[in-house]
């Protein structure tokens, strides 16, 4: 496998602060975590900034920004706080994803079709500071074209409902969708962009979606978070890279 080849792994240290804020505590820190999951392999750091504030706080991606080596990819919504705060600090990537203060976690993909003007304003000043934009859709040809148009670099396509299939059995479904995704992840390479996905994988579904020839990076969180609890992090990530590579031949 060359390096061009090497499917990168993005990790999302959110939840590592999620568990620090249920307590009110400085611990545990995810700065810590991202050093260490840069230690251990990951090509990139995740951490979404909420308008709530709910896990990564602002003080968090001032500190990320200083501390790693591996580039940061900054998960935000379409708000003008949030494209200040990017504009601030320029992080190697942006990734715009949809935001519901009741949701547990990002529901679905963003819906560019319906708002292109909007959004092509959005992020030009963010290309223009030369951060990476990318878009976190669903495996849709409309908002892949849509995301295209806006002048977006890569898509991150949404894997949660095929890794929900999975996790409820309807085996079927997981099928359907997961041609979905093969299929739009092809289409959006063919229109020039890079491609990404993430969202809920785990060492049981990530093969078939890291296969894919034309992705480029995984970005994976809360379930390596997770299973950090029972065999650490180091081993989490490395367990990952090890069924990514496979998958990948």
């Amino acid at each position: 496998m060359t390096a061009s080849e090497k499917l990168r792994l993005g990790v999302n240290i959110d939840h590592v602060a999620t568990v620090r804020n249920a307590r009110g505590s400085a611990y545990p820190d995810p700065v810590r975590a991202a050093l260490q999951a840069e230690q251990a392999g990951a090509d990139g750091i995740t951490a979404h900034l909420r308008e709530d504030r709910r896990h990564i706080r602002d003080s968090d991606i001032d500190a990320l920004t200083e501390a790693l080596s591996v580039p940061l990819n900054f998960e935000m919504a379409a708000t003008d706080e949030m494209q200040e705060i990017a504009l601030r600090y320029r992080p190697h990537a942006v990734c715009i994803v949809p935001e519901k203060r009741e949701e547990r976690t990002t529901e679905g993909g963003l819906e560019v079709a319906k708002d292109e003007n909007r959004l092509a304003h959005f992020i030009a000043p963010l290309r223009d500071a030369g951060c990476r934009v990318s878009i976190f859709i669903a495996a849709d040809r409309p908002q892949i074209e849509a995301a295209r148009r806006i002048g977006a670099a890569v898509v991150e396509l949404h894997t949660g409902a095929y890794c929900d299939f999975h996790a409820e059995g309807r085996f079927d479904a997981r099928d359907a969708e997961l041609e979905r995704l093969r299929e739009m992840s092809a289409f959006a390479h063919e229109l020039g962009l890079e491609v990404h996905a993430g969202h809920g994988l785990t060492y049981d579904t990530v093969g078939p979606i890291a296969a894919f020839p034309e992705l480029r990076e995984l970005n994976i969180g809360h379930f390596l978070i997770g299973e950090a609890i029972f065999r650490g992090l180091d081993a989490s990530i490395a367990e990952m890279r090890r069924v990514m590579d496979a998958a990948r031949g």
